[in-house]
């Protein structure tokens, strides 16, 4: 046997050593079967190919390090109320178990008075959030998904700057794979004026890491512990001047009051993550006046937490809708009990309206979002597409109390491999106006969708788009 031959021998050995090896991890992770047949079938069948691809998008992150639920704990629990159980009481009693879940599995403190304003176009946003910064006495902490280095951008690095000189204390995260294009200069710049800034999931060797597939996607922006940022918007000119796919049509938030501290917990606990940094309490935690009426819960999420809190949630929300349930998501691509949800409710007589992009910014991921729409249409759920500009808002709005908004989409993406947050408010006013909100953009900028129409589709379009659902996981 020549040396060639037996080095062949020896690769093959190792190979199927290590195949075997995955395998019998994926059967052991108990995983739901019509993810784990796939995985095996193609570990056995696809070699070296399906390696590689197992190894970026395939694995198990729910025990993985990258953000520990320690973490979580030990900044979270430093805002837990000592009055839980009254702010419980005083929540509609259909949605305490949904505020019990949030808070079992995911810390989530529940926070009276805060008063929350409405943005709807970059302009409103951008606009009241330099002049807050402007405004800032103590501290700002910013972290964005996309902080590009475009006009928006500058503005509000120059205003940061600008603060740092004055002698606050001002710390920025970022995401690391987002912000690739983004000239190293643009952050150099804040570095050098005193600023704190660090990327989050970094990624130097991109082929030699699975957090590749892992991205932060989070938004949210605390000021002097009294004032917060937090949905759809990264930092960009396109949330202000559009794309070629015309205005981008976003919502976003502004949380004053109580509600703030989850924000901030949140934010010390992505810094230590990366910087091991321990943020003392002085200052960040000022004492906030109540406003409203309102209950808020801040819920984080990731790859990383073992019960994937934020599906059961948007399940719980589907499931237990009285009257109605509305829906503005810019991807859609959700897991089969999500899409099972939906349709009961429609077909219990629930009042269930899902608005998407007519145009997306991503064509694969569109293709494989209306793959689900014949039978959402079939079950009476109202499937409608916003025609002027992209929609890039996430939205859900159910029986006048409930809104929850924040980064997260309605897809495997959010649910499954980035790192999320979302707020959950229960307020008949703000449910209200967000259910308006609504409504004004069905009637001003969506076609309803017709399910025999639908059906007419060319058949080679039709196939088309369920070949892209095949691969809804990693779109």
């Amino acid at each position: 046997m020549g040396i060639p031959t037996l080095i062949s021998i020896i690769v093959l050995v190792l190979y199927s050593l290590t195949v075997t090896g995955l395998v019998l991890l994926i059967l052991l992770e108990n995983r739901n079967p019509l993810k784990t047949i796939p995985w095996v079938l193609v570990l056995m069948f696809v070699p070296g190919f399906g390696l590689v691809v197992y190894y970026f998008f395939g694995r198990d992150n729910r025990r993985l390090k990258i953000i520990t639920r320690r973490i979580y704990k030990q900044f979270f629990s430093k805002i837990q109320p000592d009055d839980y159980m009254d702010h419980i009481t005083e929540i509609p009693e259909n949605y305490r178990p949904l505020a019990n879940l949030l808070n079992n599995s995911n810390y989530s403190a529940i926070f009276s008075g805060s008063k929350i304003t409405v943005f709807t176009t970059g302009k409103e946003k951008f606009d009241s959030l330099l002049e807050d910064i402007a405004n800032a006495g103590h501290h700002i902490h910013i972290q964005y998904f996309i902080f590009n280095d475009d006009i928006i951008g500058h503005r509000v690095k120059d205003a940061l700057i600008a603060k740092a000189r004055e002698g606050l204390k001002i710390r920025v995260l970022y995401d690391d794979v987002a912000n690739w294009t983004v000239k190293s200069r643009f952050f150099s710049e804040m570095k050098k004026a005193g600023i704190e800034v660090h990327p989050l999931l970094e990624v130097v060797f991109p082929w030699l890491t699975s957090r590749v597939n892992y991205r932060n996607h989070r938004k949210n922006v605390v000021i002097d512990g009294k004032i917060g940022y937090m949905g759809g918007m990264n930092i960009a000119d396109r949330y202000v001047t559009g794309s070629k796919l015309g205005p981008w049509r976003d919502t976003h938030f502004k949380i004053e009051g109580p509600g703030v501290y989850g924000l901030q917990a949140a934010f010390m606990s992505e810094w230590f993550a990366v910087s091991r940094e321990q943020i003392g309490n002085d200052g960040y935690y000022p004492e906030n006046k109540s406003y409203t009426d309102s209950k808020i819960q801040i819920l984080m999420s990731g790859p990383t937490d073992p019960w994937r809190t934020l599906l059961q949630a948007f399940n719980y929300c589907i499931s237990n809708a009285k009257k109605y349930i509305y829906i503005q998501t810019p991807y859609f691509l959700p897991t089969d009990g999500l899409n099972q949800a939906l349709q009961m409710a429609a077909l219990g007589g629930i009042d269930v309206r899902l608005m998407l992009p007519q145009k997306s910014d991503t064509v694969t991921a569109q293709m494989a979002t209306l793959s689900y729409v014949d039978k959402l249409l079939r079950a009476g759920v109202k499937v409608y597409l916003y025609n002027r500009g992209f929609l890039h808002s996430k939205l859900v709005i159910s029986d006048d109390m409930l809104t929850c908004f924040g980064s997260s989409n309605f897809d495997f993406r959010s649910f499954e491999h980035n790192f999320e947050i979302n707020a959950f408010v229960y307020q008949q006013d703000l449910a209200l106006k967000m259910r308006d909100l609504f409504i004004n953009d069905l009637a001003a900028c969506c076609d309803e969708l017709n399910y025999n129409k639908w059906m007419k589709r060319p058949l080679s379009k039709r196939l088309a788009e369920s070949f892209m659902r095949l691969f809804s996981p990693l779109l």
